[in-house]
């Protein structure tokens, strides 16, 4: 039986999906927990929270996502960074996840990826679990309920978690598979609980589209001042380096937390909800992001909890180090009603420096930046990634590259002729360790990062004096008012100098090796910046 809301002329049998049993179509959030709660997926939390733990998965698996090779894509995909699936491949696991589906329960949810209506996409979830449509609602933008009589998809994603792939039959790596067909505009996904797969597909889909229409997407959470939305910020970075919380600012707008656009007009939200980290989560140093975990219809997701009370325990890592929650984008008091910015004003690239040598804060020329986005340094901070367990340093270019289909270069043009037409300042803002590397230094103190960012977004810190980094090159604050001298000299952080130094030398051979794959792409300008 089908039961919901649905274009009578678009429902699952429309598009050959034929053959499953009771199929509701963009049940609302109580309606979701109600399902999932009957469907034993998860425990009801306080204040109408969803608890769930997704098993062996509490990551992304970017080793088991595949793009299929068709003739339209493969002179466009990168596929150094992108494992190939072919077609018959492809077809065959269609098939069987089908087969597969066939007399078992999906919640099916009609939903936009896209903020300005210019450049959004139309997505059909599929999902297998109740609280996964939960999660996915909170996600992305849910259209006016009067919009879904006529919702046709650009793009559908089914996900089934109890399908296990075949390797040799399907033509991918494991039984765990997100598969992406450009063709068939349809992304499978099996074998995993981990939500954040549905919302990642969408990204990597719109990452590729976007740039054939001059829109550049970014791995970035994004904010503006108070009623000013030409001031805008993006903050770019990988999962850990403080994208969600640095932009949670209550004295600024937030346009969103983690995947954006830029086009002619401005910046826009991908999505229509955050999934913020909850390791280690104060109610003192981020207080709307932990009211969240109180709040109905919140997916917490991978925490310890007290069976009775079900209070949280924001330090037990034992299920993972990224342990959760996803909400609603209006939760945040501050938050964008239309999730619209202008030209980033000041762009931030964060990094989580395992190795104790980058300043808190630095100033970027233009080139600078294009060598810091491209290289995208950063520490896989633990859990993110299926296998990661303490952090990792690596280089991911553009902030992002599990999600990035085509080549770096693509979007470091796409950035730089940006940042040339409007006049972005750029900033490298390091999240990471100061006095010693991991095990012996310490977390950058989030009260200074937050100081640091206010003074360079509000223009004082444009206003002080710069040092010149010996290592780098960049520009670096000698004082800011409320932030300790010695934190912006992170080499009189460490007791032994000599060994900072050594650090520091291991650090600037990682970045000239890693950047010599993109020295035949660039740009005279980008490579001077280049550290040889």
């Amino acid at each position: 039986m089908t039961f919901g809301r649905v274009n009578p002329q678009f429902r699952l049998e429309d598009q050959g999906i034929n053959g499953l049993g009771d199929v509701y179509y963009n049940l609302i959030e109580p309606a979701l927990i109600e399902r999932a709660l009957e469907r034993n997926e998860g425990t009801l939390g306080k204040g109408g929270t969803f608890l769930v733990t997704t098993g062996k998965f509490t990551g992304r698996s970017p080793k088991d996502k595949h793009v299929v090779k068709t003739d339209s894509v493969a002179d466009s995909i990168w596929w150094d960074n992108n494992a190939a699936m072919s077609p018959e491949g492809f077809d065959a696991l269609y098939q069987d996840m089908l087969e597969h589906m066939k007399g078992r329960e999906y919640f099916v949810q009609d939903l936009t990826g896209g903020a300005d209506p210019s450049y959004s996409i139309n997505v059909r979830m599929v999902t297998e679990l109740a609280w996964h449509g939960l999660f996915i609602r909170h996600m992305l933008r849910r259209p006016d309920a009067e919009d879904l009589q006529d919702f046709i998809a650009d793009f559908t994603v089914i996900n089934c978690p109890s399908f296990q792939a075949n390797p040799e039959r399907h033509n991918c790596r494991s039984e765990t598979v997100i598969a992406m067909n450009f063709d068939r505009k349809m992304i499978l996904i099996g074998g995993t609980e981990y939500a954040g797969e549905n919302k990642k597909s969408v990204f990597t889909l719109l990452n590729y589209l976007l740039p054939e229409r001059g829109v550049m997407p970014m791995h970035c959470s994004a904010n503006h001042a108070q009623g000013n939305p030409v001031d805008t910020a993006i903050f770019f970075g990988l999962s850990g380096t403080g994208k969600t919380t640095l932009s949670a600012d209550p004295g600024r707008v937030l346009i969103g937390d983690d995947e954006h656009g830029w086009s002619g007009r401005g910046t826009f939200n991908f999505e229509g909800g955050c999934y913020a980290k909850t390791i280690n989560l104060s109610e003192e140093a981020e207080p709307e992001i932990y009211a969240t975990t109180e709040k109905f219809g919140t997916v917490i997701e991978n925490m310890v909890f007290d069976p009775d009370t079900k209070d949280l325990d924001f330090e037990d890592d034992s299920l993972t180090a990224n342990m959760r929650c996803a909400y609603p984008l209006h939760y945040i008091s501050n938050a964008s009603s239309s999730a619209l910015g202008g030209h980033p004003k000041n762009i931030i690239m964060l990094t989580c420096d395992a190795f104790g040598v980058l300043p808190p804060i630095a100033r970027l020329t233009p080139a600078q930046a294009m060598y810091h986005f491209l290289s995208g340094f950063t520490s896989k901070v633990a859990g993110t990634e299926r296998g990661v367990t303490e952090p990792e340093p690596t280089f991911s270019t553009c902030f992002g590259a599990p999600f990035m289909p085509r080549r770096p270069e693509t979007y470091g043009k796409l950035l730089q002729e940006k940042i040339a037409k409007h006049g972005a300042t750029c900033w490298l803002v390091n999240t990471g360790w100061t006095g010693g590397a991991y095990g012996t230094g310490s977390r950058m103190p989030i009260r200074a990062t937050r100081a640091l960012l206010t003074a360079g977004l509000d223009g004082t810190l444009a206003k002080g004096e710069f040092r010149k980094d010996p290592n780098f090159g960049f520009d670096v604050p000698v004082s800011v008012p409320g932030v300790a001298d010695i934190l912006l000299d992170p080499r009189r952080t460490w007791d032994d100098a000599a060994a900072y130094d050594r650090q520091a030398a291991k650090l600037v051979d990682m970045f000239s090796n890693n950047f010599e794959q993109y020295l035949p792409y660039i740009d005279d300008d980008v490579k001077a910046a280049a550290i040889s």
